[in-house]
């Protein structure tokens, strides 16, 4: 059982589910209940991810936000933990969304980095600070920090991201997205060696071997949505430090992880949707998306065939 009190607590395989819609985007309930019981149903999977990147977070108004908290509570066994992203600009409405978030049963928060950051905040370290600072004010579980890629104007610096982890008791772990493998390091080192009890949490996705071998207590990402069994495969044999157990599932995501990190990167869960679908994981009327996002086309689609074969899926 989880513990929403132990911020050691978070690690491990932390897949972000995906969100099945029917063509016009309405959510598909059956397909995402289908979705759910896959992912938790894999070995080493402790926690699931909802309301993030991967499930279209931005398309999804408030009420249903709520809604697929609990739907994801209801559906997924006690043993896993629900985490919900609390994806809002202004501090306090992002506070708001994380009590809603917890009333409705999350044992976790991925904290979203507000927009304003947008603006110069690496210069202010005092407002990233403020905004988790509200979030960790406005309820009592684990909070992780989403670190975004380096030269994105919503990153958080190093120093930053160390200050929070030493000054907020609440914060657990850093999804640690700097698709930077300098960066990687240098923060895996700081926080082990400055805030050992926060996790670092890979979600180099695109180059997930690479990070592990740097160092990692686990992987939250929403490629996990298609691909949870081989990253627990992955995880596993890297810890046990079998290099050639590991490389070999890594050697069977990658063609996975290539179709779908593709340029535009904006479509990768697209593509991920459609991924499910190719699986017959979710109906095939079940793999649209919400405007402005669109649907892959045929060439991406034999793209995504190949990869899935390549990979040993089908």
């Amino acid at each position: 059982m989880v513990q929403s009190d132990s911020v050691s607590s978070v690690r491990g395989l932390i897949p972000a589910h995906l969100t099945p819609m029917s063509r016009g985007g309405a959510i598909h309930w059956d397909a995402l209940t289908t979705h759910l019981r896959w992912l938790a149903a894999i070995p080493g999977v402790e926690w699931i991810t909802t309301t993030a990147h991967a499930s279209e977070v931005a398309t999804l108004t408030t009420d249903e936000r709520q809604r697929m908290i609990e739907h994801a509570v209801s559906v997924v066994p006690e043993s896993v933990g629900v985490v919900a992203g609390v994806y809002d600009d202004g501090s306090a409405r992002a506070a708001a969304e994380a009590r809603r978030s917890v009333d409705s049963g999350a044992k976790a928060l991925l904290v979203f980095p507000s927009g304003v950051f947008a603006g110069g905040s690496q210069q202010r370290s005092e407002s990233q600070r403020s905004h988790y600072e509200a979030v960790a004010e406005a309820v009592d579980v684990p909070l992780i920090i989403f670190k975004y890629p380096v030269g994105n104007p919503l990153t958080l610096p190093l120093e930053t991201t160390l200050e929070i982890c030493q000054t907020i008791p609440t914060v657990a772990a850093i999804k640690e997205w700097s698709y930077d493998i300098v960066e990687y390091e240098d923060t895996w080192r700081a926080i082990k060696a400055d805030a050992p009890h926060v996790s670092v949490l890979s979600s180099f996705s695109r180059a997930l071997f690479a990070s592990l071998l740097v160092g990692s207590d686990g992987v939250l990402s929403g490629h996990g949505s298609i691909v949870a069994d081989l990253q627990s495969e992955l995880l596993a044999a890297m810890q046990a430090g079998d290099l050639t157990g590991a490389r070999k599932a890594w050697d069977r995501i990658y063609p996975l992880a290539v179709a779908c990190y593709a340029d535009p990167f904006f479509d990768q869960h697209n593509r991920m949707k459609a991924a499910l679908g190719i699986l017959g994981r979710i109906p095939s009327d079940a793999t649209y998306v919400r405007r402005p996002l669109v649907e892959v086309d045929d060439t991406e689609l034999a793209t995504l065939e190949a990869a899935c074969v390549a990979a040993g899926l089908v």
